[in-house]
């Protein structure tokens, strides 16, 4: 693996240029379209949880379909920072940076009460708006007259999340996910629902499996053949003038428990810690102003070339978070503990880590690197 983390180029490769180029594809004006994908005025997006490049090069014989495009087309772009789905599906939702729509990965410092967010399950009374008030890509692009669907389980209508990265689109409730006929109706409904349409079609089950039993598992590659089935129908019922990308929010890689640092059980690791946040390969620490250079030395000298260890001003004047707000430089970490190799650090305070072999959110290639297919 690099000796350096893979810093996202924003404006250029990244989940955050997907939607501008999209919108620039559909021939609407004001957007930058930096990936030059080919016009349409219909767009399917399927993103596939947890498939990241290496991985599906890796198992290439069990998605033939997704495979083939990939060798025929080699693009990838690169997840935001972190390499984790809650910021990476606003990048692609929103078309901004980190740094600019605020949800800043997995569990950061809650922007309202200054306790810890779960940006996956959300905390009660929260409003989305109090988090990312910006306009979102969908919200932008309705003013221009193009209908747009969101196809996702049904689960996630009027989540944080899904208000966060993807309002201004029609929610599409997934009863059934394993019904793929169904899904594939409602994908091509929404996608002709109007002459321009864009619609984003969510699959979750590889990083679910991925998460469980690891991304080289059996139950991993079934479910990657389900999806390169479930793609294959899907551009096979979608009328020759809609296209349809299939992209990923990140890679994963599979952390041994060997290789697993328990945060509580190392004496003084976490003195000055006020608050430990963010997830096993990205871990986010907050402390008061005047810690701040001892808790960055002290995990620096612990952890070695086991991770890059960075103040959060030093993250973001090396870009990782891209253009950055003042709104939301302050629910990044004070430091960022960013795990090499297949290392992780872990935490009693949230058990259920522990059940995880399959992760991601740090800033190598394999978590940061996902294909960009149309088909």
């Amino acid at each position: 693996m690099s000796d350096q983390p893979l810093v996202p180029d924003y404006g250029t490769s990244t989940l955050a240029d997907v939607f501008g180029s999209v919108a620039t594809s559909l021939g609407v004006d004001g957007w930058s379209g930096p990936l030059d994908l080919p016009a349409s005025r219909r767009w399917v997006i399927l993103l596939v949880d947890g498939l990241g490049d290496a991985n599906l090069a890796a198992a290439a014989s069990d998605a033939p379909y997704l495979a083939g495009l990939r060798e025929a087309q080699g693009r990838t772009v690169t997840s935001a920072a972190p390499s984790t789905t809650a910021t990476s599906v606003t990048s692609l939702g929103t078309g901004l940076t980190p740094g600019q729509h605020g949800i800043v990965g997995y569990a950061f410092r809650n922007p309202v009460s200054g306790g810890y967010l779960n940006a996956l399950l959300w905390a009660d009374g929260l409003s989305a708006l109090d988090v990312q008030p910006r306009l979102t890509g969908f919200e932008r692009l309705s003013r221009s007259g193009v209908a747009l669907g969101n196809v996702s389980p049904a689960r996630f209508q009027g989540s944080g999340l899904t208000e966060c990265a993807l309002r201004g689109a029609r929610f599409w409730p997934v009863a059934d996910e394993d019904n793929h006929p169904a899904r594939i109706r409602q994908v091509v409904d929404a996608a002709g629902a109007a002459d321009a349409t864009l619609t984003y079609f969510y699959e979750r089950s590889l990083d679910h499996a991925g998460h469980s039993d690891g991304w080289r598992s059996g139950s991993w590659r079934e479910k990657l053949r389900r999806i390169d089935r479930l793609a294959t129908r899907l551009r096979q019922e979608l009328p020759d003038d809609t296209r349809l990308l299939v992209t990923g929010d990140h890679g994963m890689v599979d952390s041994p428990r060997e290789r697993w640092v328990v945060a509580e059980d190392v004496p003084g690791l976490l003195d000055g810690v006020t608050l430990l946040a963010g997830e096993g390969r990205f871990r986010q620490l907050y402390a008061e102003a005047s810690d701040v250079a001892l808790v960055a030395a002290r995990w620096a000298r612990h952890l070695g070339d086991r991770a890059w260890v960075r103040t959060r001003d030093e993250a973001i004047d090396a870009g990782w978070f891209g253009p950055t707000d003042a709104r939301t430089a302050q629910r990044i970490g004070d430091v960022l503990v960013v795990l090499r190799d297949d290392w992780a650090v872990m935490t009693r305070n949230q058990p259920k880590e522990f059940g995880l072999v399959g992760m991601h959110g740090s800033l190598t290639d394999a978590e940061m690197r996902v294909p960009l297919l149309v088909g």
